[in-house]
Parts: C-alpha cells; structure tokens; sequence
C-alpha cells in the first residue's frame, strides 16, 4: 500500500505513513519530531520537489498522485578504493557532485571533484557494450544478478532546440542541467509499483564499519588499509582480459548532475567511491594522509587487476615498494610538527619557493630568447618501421631545440648546417618507454601526428643517463614545452629515479622466512605465472632497493611510478565515429583525446585540449562532436552513454582551471556547465 497526500496544492497538511500492515495516521501538526531532513520524491517523475517556495500546483502534482515523504540522507553501503565497506548516510536530494564533497569532508579527503560514485558491475556487463545489454528478464533466466549498470535517465527525446541533424547544418546542443523526461535505470532497484526494494541490512557482514563507531579517529583508520581484503570484496573484484572490457567498466559512473535518488539508487544499495580523474593536484604529505592513501590503494588494485599494462620489471617495483608499504605501516612513523605557526610557516617558504622558481624561470626564460635557445644534442639509433621489411636500427646525429627532433648523418652534417635527413615535430605526440634493464635497453617510443594518422618510430640510447635526459625532452615537447622549462632537470632526476627502484640488488634485505607473502596480493596474474616459484625471491631482491624508504615516501613514490606509466589516466570507451562502420577506441587523458585501434590500443590521432574549440552531444541521437583547430569529430559511444564520455572531458577542463593563485573553493557552477553541458 502506497503512501497518499490529499490534493491540497498549498501544502501537505496530513500523510500517511505504513509499517507492517498496521496504518498510522498523523497530523502534521501534532507530532514533535523533527522533519527537517524530510522531503517530498515524486516516484513516476523521479524527480525530488525540493523547492519549498514552490506550491504542489506549480510542480504540476495531481489529486491521484502518489508522493514519498521521505528523509533526504539515506544509508548506503559505500566500497572505498581499498575495498573496504563504510555505511554512510548520504544526501539523495543534491547533486551527485555535491553529495561526494559532504562525504569526502566527513571522511578527510581533500579535492574531492577528482572523485566520484560508480555502481557496482557484475562480470556480465564486461560481455556486452551498452546498446546491447540484455534485459532484465534475459539476465534472469540466466540467473544472473541484476545490478545497475548504466546511466540511461538521459531523455528520449532531445531538448526542443535541437534539430537532430548531424549533417553541417544541423545544431549540436549541449545537455540540460535536467533532463525533462529521464527514465529509470536499466536495473534500478525500484519496482514497477514505485516502492523500493530494501536489500537491508542482511547483506552487511562483519567488513563493513559504521562512521558513528570510529568514534572520531576515522581519519587516523582510514590513512592506513588493511594488507588484505575481506574475501567478499576479492571475490567480486572484475580482472578486463581485453581493451574492449577496460573500456565497459566506465558504463557505471553516476552522472554528477543528478542526484542520487534519481539515478535509481535506494537507501542499503552498495556504491563505490573512486577517483574518476587521474589529476592529482597539490598531494602534501603533511595533510593528505587519507587521500594519499586512497590513491595508492586504488593504483594498487588497478595494477593487480590488470588493467593497466606494464613490464615485469615494473611488476617487481611495485611489489617491492608495497612490500616496504605494508612493513612501514606495522612501526612508528616520524611525527612531523604540524603546529599551526609551523604549517604557517611551511606555507609561506613554499609560496617563497614557487615564486622564486617562478621568477628564475622567466628570467631564464627571457634570456635564452636573447642568447640562445637550449638544446640537446648526441648519437642515438632510429628506426621508422615500415610494412614487410625488417630493418634495423640506424645510428644518427640527434638534436633537439624548439620541440623538434632533428636527425643527421654525422655531427659534422649537424653542426656545418646540412639540411637534416629526418625532422620531427613533437608536438602532440604520444611518447612510450621501451626499456629493460636487465638487457640495458633503453629506448622510447614515438608516435607522431601526421595527415595520415599517426606514424610510428623508435629511438634507441646507449645509457640511462642519455635515455633520461632524451625521455625528458621528448615529453615536455609533446606538451609543447621546451629545454628552457624549469621541470627539465626534475623530469630527468624522476626518471632516472624511476630507472633506480626497478633494479634488482644482489641480494635481498630479509629472508623469505622472515615474511608471509602470498604471491597473487603483490604481483597481477600474468607475472605470477611468468615468474612461477620464484616469485618472493624476486620482490624481496627488488625490496632492497627501498627498503630505507618511509610509509609516506614508499606511498609517494608507488603513486609516481603509476603515474609514469604508458598509459596511466587513460579512460577508455567503445566508440562508432561518424561514417565508419567498424568500432574503434576513444581514450580520454588529462590532456588529450585519443582515436585507438579496438584490437591493440595502437594510437591513430591524438588531439590535445588546448586544441578543442568546443564539444556538443546531440541527445536525440546520442551523437558527439568535438571541434578541434584541425576539424572536427563526430561518434557514438557503444559501451556507456554518451554523458559519461561528456562529463570526462569537461572534467579534465575543468581540474586543469586549478591553480594556487586562484580562490581554492570550488566553482561547482563551472563544473556543471562543463560537464552537464548547460550554457
């Protein structure tokens, strides 16, 4: 029996409320409670009525409709990024966006818009792209659990001023800040009545934790994770065997402009918190205890779980650096003086710093203007693979100046002002390590935009001193910075740092004996079975490298090594560009797009944000366009709605507006209009 309001259109002034099959009848008046978190949802319209100025008349509620009187902080069974359950009570009636900056406050964590709420998936929704998801009643006879698994409340229809037309006349439209018709998630946990399906309490184990029951020290708990967890959240762990499953796991994103309650989540639904933008801004280890930690558990797992590809040395580093991890985090840490004049104080020597660094660099920068440009010079080998030949590498004269790579014959051809055999404009380029230390190899990657796509070559060094200056330039020029950046040096010094840590010593700092380490929660499946029975051996050989390392310094630097990985921060989606008849990739970076081939991840075209002009959805048809200087672009998203591939762009946008200098509370009214698409 359902909840029923009389058809007053001024205000409520009885309801009725059910529990068990006894009826309570209350006079608004008459009761002393208070109601304050209480407020009306509109189940047929999924909409809340939160404006309290507004008559019912005007929200345009009937006599025979049916309204919830319900509170607005719900409890949801929330996984963070280490696998660990929380029961929190959650605002249903805000913003997606809003509601995770109260849950982040509560829970210590700073910048919380690099974060975001995702349902939970099942194995089945990394089978099958969006448009070709079975229905609920399929997933039934196949006894499969139905979970949420999309954002499908976009409207059916498209806002009356689009026209629908993708051809150049035709308006691309931006998205609603609501839509007006927005239907109920494919498996929304709602029933065809309207009422909602209690999951309760039944299914909270002993792994979840109350934030009522930490008792105040939920900052101190959540700095530090347990080093295995609950089986129950190992179990339900989704390990992507291919590109096209990396890319279905991005379907389950909560829209951050809609609330909760409409995206078809109900109060003991499990959620989970995750980082969705891979731009970390301003991580102080004096203040980011919480946050530091979540990251490092969130790249932990994703590594474990394959879904980022590395090398087995790499493997070793991270298992190496986790082993250090979780010995630090049994011991006493160095206090650090925290003291406000002292915080005072560390506040104004960096602000000192950047500013002098800042100045240095301008004036630097001003000079080289006048005097010469920097630039970097040596032999290296090059190779430009080409179809059915086997060609080997080529040693030539290298210089590097003005974000060009520029190759010669000899130095005497380099320096005497012979035109260069190849010239190379690195610019918005993709640059990738190829090293192996064991083999000392040290080479890169590079894949170079061009008017066919993008064209593959390869550069060998012959130490890791060459290979880390020559890495370091290759990667600021892609960003379109030169040798004169001040980052140069501190890019060479994190790279051969990087280079450090994945050299095995010769032997290890503890014996095996001395640590219970299970193979399968330090190294990904894969390595595992490539290394077989010496596995330990091998991490506690790398282990040595780090072992002076402190908890925080051990967790800084796992986070560093993810982010130099290839293809760190890369979110990718099953994509149908305009006038193709086969899917391709779309992988969304911080500071890029990216057209990939499905089947390797090969790069075809790469374009940068400082390129982008504007981005539209055509929601009537669920097409996106994105106008870049060189053209414009045009796609359907497959694997998720196309909103999702929307609120990824705009969201980098958006965290790339960050800076000390600006006003540090967020402008959440720019982020909706970046990523609702409102104007």
């Amino acid at each position: 029996m359902e909840p029923t309001f009389c058809g007053c259109v001024s205000k409520v002034c009885q309801f009725q409320h059910w529990s068990g099959s006894d009826i309570y009848i209350y006079n608004v008046h008459d009761i002393a409670a208070d109601w304050s978190d209480h407020a009306l949802w509109w189940p047929s319209h999924n909409k809340w009525l939160t404006r309290t100025r507004s008559t019912l008349d005007q929200y345009g509620v009937q006599a025979d409709a049916v309204l919830h009187f319900t509170p607005m902080h719900k409890t949801v069974r929330l996984q963070l990024p280490d696998l660990r359950y929380l029961d929190c009570k959650v605002d249903f009636s805000i913003k997606t966006f809003n509601a995770v900056m109260q849950l982040c406050k509560e829970l210590g964590i700073r910048h919380p818009e690099e974060l975001s709420l995702c349902k939970p998936l099942e194995p089945h929704h990394l089978k099958y792209n969006l448009k070709d998801m079975p229905s609920k009643k399929h997933l039934r006879e196949m006894n499969s659990t139905i979970s949420p698994d999309t954002n499908t409340f976009i409207a059916n229809q498209s806002p009356g001023s689009s026209t629908g037309s993708l051809d150049k006349s035709g308006q691309f439209i931006c998205a609603p800040l609501t839509p007006k018709h927005g239907s109920t998630p494919v498996s929304s946990p709602v029933t065809p009545t309207g009422t909602w399906r209690r999951n309760g309490y039944s299914e909270i184990n002993g792994n979840v934790t109350t934030l009522e029951l930490l008792n105040g020290n939920l900052e101190t708990s959540l700095a530090h994770s347990p080093v295995s967890p609950s089986h129950e959240a190992r179990s339900k762990l989704l390990k992507p065997k291919s590109l096209v499953e990396k890319a279905r796991l991005n379907v389950a994103w909560l829209d951050s402009s809609l609330s909760i309650m409409e995206q078809g989540i109900c109060e003991y639904d499990t959620l989970r918190l995750r980082y969705k933008f891979y731009s970390f801004y301003d991580l102080n280890p004096k203040t980011d205890a919480v946050r530091i930690n979540m990251i490092y558990e969130q790249a932990k797992w994703m590594l474990l779980n394959e879904e980022l590809d590395y090398t087995e040395e790499e493997a070793l580093m991270f298992a190496a650096l986790q082993v250090q991890i979780n010995l630090q985090a049994t011991i006493p840490q160095p206090i650090s003086d925290t003291s406000s004049m002292n915080g005072a104080d560390d506040d104004i020597d960096a602000a000192l710093t950047d500013l002098q660094v800042s100045l240095e660099g301008s004036m630097i920068s001003s000079h080289n203007e006048i005097a010469h440009v920097p630039e970097l010079y040596d032999y290296l080998r090059f190779l430009k693979p080409k179809k059915f030949t086997l060609k080997a590498y080529k040693r030539y004269w290298f210089t590097c100046n003005d974000l060009q790579l520029r190759l010669y014959k000899s130095q005497v051809d380099g320096m005497g002002g012979s035109p260069p055999v190849y010239k190379i404009n690195l610019r918005g380029c993709e640059v990738t390590p190829d090293v192996n230390l064991t083999q000392n190899k040290f080479g890169m990657k590079l894949e170079v935009p061009g008017p066919e796509g993008m064209s593959e070559m390869w550069i060998r060094c012959d130490t890791e001193e060459q290979y880390a200056r020559w890495m370091a330039a290759c990667r600021l020029a892609a960003r379109g910075r030169s040798l004169s950046d001040n980052t140069y040096e501190s890019e060479v010094k994190s790279i051969l740092n990087f280079l450090e840590i994945q050299r095995p010593a010769l032997a290890p700092a503890i014996t095996p004996s001395v640590l219970d380490i299970s193979p399968e929660d330090y190294i990904s499946p894969r390595h595992v079975k490539k290394l077989k029975n010496k596995t330990v051996q091998r991490i506690l050989e790398n282990h040595a490298n780090v072992k002076d390392l402190t908890l925080m310094d051990a967790k800084m630097n796992y986070i560093k090594a993810w982010q130099s990985l290839p293809d760190f921060g890369v979110s990718l989606f099953v994509v149908r560009f305009l006038d193709q008849k086969k899917d391709e990739l779309l992988g969304i970076a911080p500071n890029r797009v990216m057209r990939m081939n499905l089947s390797n991840g090969d790069h075809i075209k790469t374009w940068r944000y400082n390129t982008m002009k504007e981005w539209n959805v055509n929601w009537e048809i669920k097409h996106m366009m994105i106008q870049f200087e060189e053209g414009r672009v045009v796609f359907a998203c497959q694997s998720a709605d196309c909103k999702v591939v929307h609120e990824f762009i705009g969201g980098y946008i958006f965290l790339s507006t960050r800076s000390k200098e600006a006003n540090q509370s967020l402008n959440e009214e720019l982020f909706h209009k970046l990523t609702g698409g409102w104007v």
